[in-house]
């Protein structure tokens, strides 16, 4: 077999008694796409940062790049060597502009004493176009949205010499053109002979971009595969050790009147005339591009930009949502989008950001808070929804992605709604912890919750959701009823809408 660009053999790394990854081999051929998939804690972070060089594995590893082998291997070799890596969180600057986040890492290697800044529209306006995108280059990255932060690290990592470019969750952000246009770009650089190493928790764009994948779990490389000889189901059992069952959610004998009435709802440059009823019992999916108002409307309903036109009623009863305290007392949660900036208090304790909404309820009467009350009800929500956590006290930062969630979750079915609204609620976290996720949504709609579930992976809408509404530029555009249509009915409207 020809040399590879990248070998390494024989890695490995401890952390205080953890063993992140035992005795892994790993190559990436010259001009390959390839993908590494495993579970949350199964090693993937680990070895991308010894790739980069952020972190040097236990002694008795062997790396060579391009024909080179190290012995004492830094972030600025792998920089020599043409590796560039694009970060799960980007690592970008919210107080700089879109120009100069694009176009820093160039303008330091240049080294010169004073910037031209005509040089640094040139290099970003560049960068942008090998990808096929527009961004407002003067504007603050602070003040775009997620997804076209996204853009501006994609951009970046291209704005030099590289050989290999790794992409974290690259896609976790991007409409399907974007997507699209991103795999053009890696197939563009495949064609220049660079190599890119693609990470993701969505399957399907493992098998849609993948030359050979590579599966880790529990820290070990459990083989590499060529793409085509994969499936989902084949794929899932490498990465968790088991076979999940995939079924279809089919809520009980919904009751007459409805949970949640909306009418139409508008707020002006977000969504307009928005009809649509809940039910107690059922978990209805809103999909559609990014952009198309999803957000926004949940938004709406939860008080934080509340409507200016049409009607809610909850129970039969008119509702004024005008505040998120508005929504609160009305019985609805919502777990956002972003859980790390939006739905936690990632530096405190698992404890304390699960009794954040019902801190009220749990003040003894001397108004002060009755310790062993949260202890008890910190105890039954980890419990219940089966929150791998050292200690309760532990920051919640120090969890995996799927554990993150459950304490996002925790947090808001503590409040005992009636209707939960998720945005994205497996957005970056591993099949095995997608599937448990999926199921506590299920037992809850059956405990008798309405459950509005945001997001833009088709299959996760049609298999745990009973009915699919599709927005598109701010407005319900279908409705689908699961039980009789296929999945690709769903996936056909959103790309007649891209």
């Amino acid at each position: 077999m020809a040399q590879p660009f990248l070998s390494m053999k024989n890695i490995s790394k401890r952390y205080a008694g953890v063993q992140a990854l035992d005795r892994v081999d790993f190559e990436v051929a010259y001009g390959e796409i390839h993908c590494l998939v495993g579970e949350n804690g199964s090693g993937k972070s680990t070895l991308i940062k010894i790739i980069s060089g952020a972190v040097q594995p236990d002694p008795g590893g062997i790396i060579e790049i391009d024909g080179e082998r190290f012995h004492d291997y830094h972030s600025i070799d792998a920089i020599r060597k043409g590796i560039e890596v694009i970060y799960q969180d980007l690592s970008l600057f919210p107080n700089l502009s879109v120009a100069e986040n694009i176009a820093l890492s160039e303008i330091l290697a240049a080294g010169d004493r004073f910037v031209n800044w005509r040089a640094v529209h040139e290099i970003a306006r560049r960068a942008m176009a090998r990808i096929g995108v527009r961004l407002p280059l003067d504007e603050l990255v602070g003040e775009i949205s997620i997804a076209d932060q996204q853009l501006v690290a994609i951009c970046r990592a291209l704005t030099r010499d590289v050989r290999l470019v790794i992409m974290d969750e690259p896609t976790a952000s991007l409409t399907h053109r974007e997507v699209e246009a991103l795999f053009g770009v890696v197939r563009d650089l495949q064609s220049k002979g660079i190599a890119t190493l693609f990470v993701s928790h969505k399957l399907n764009e493992v098998f849609q971009i993948a030359e050979r994948v590579t599966v880790l779990r529990d820290g070990r490389n459990i083989g590499c595969f060529p793409a085509q000889e994969l499936n989902d189901r084949k794929l899932t059992e490498l990465m968790t050790g088991k076979q999940l069952e995939y079924s279809h959610y089919v809520p009980v004998k919904l009751p007459e009147q409805p949970l949640l009435e909306v009418q139409h709802l508008s707020l002006r440059g977000n969504f307009r005339d928005i009809t649509f009823q809940l039910h107690a019992g059922e978990i209805l999916g809103i999909t559609g591009l990014l952009g198309s108002g999803r957000t926004e409307l949940a938004l709406a309903l939860f008080g934080v930009n509340p409507a200016q036109s049409g009607e809610i009623r909850i129970n039969g009863r008119p509702a004024r949502i005008r505040s998120v305290q508005d929504a609160v007392r009305l019985g609805i949660g919502y777990v956002p989008e972003n859980r790390l900036t939006q739905g936690l208090v990632s530096q405190q304790s698992v404890s304390r950001n699960i009794v954040l909404t019902i801190l009220e309820r749990l003040i003894n009467r001397l108004r002060l808070i009755d310790h062993r009350a949260v202890r008890d009800t910190v105890k039954r929500w980890i419990d219940q929804l089966s929150i791998r956590v050292p200690s309760p006290e532990a920051p919640v930062q120090t969890l995996s992605g799927g554990n993150q969630q459950r304490v996002v979750l925790a947090k808001w079915i503590a409040i005992q709604p009636r209707i939960l609204i998720l945005d994205g609620p497996t957005i970056g976290i591993d099949v095995a912890a997608k599937s448990a996720i999926h199921n506590i949504i299920r037992d809850l709609a059956r405990r008798g919750l309405g459950i509005m579930m945001i997001s833009d992976e088709i299959p996760e809408v049609y298999h745990n959701c009973n009915r699919v509404l599709v927005m598109h530029k701010g407005r319900i555009v279908a409705e689908f009823d699961t039980a009789h249509i296929s999945e690709e009915d769903i996936q056909q409207c959103i790309n007649q809408l891209s």
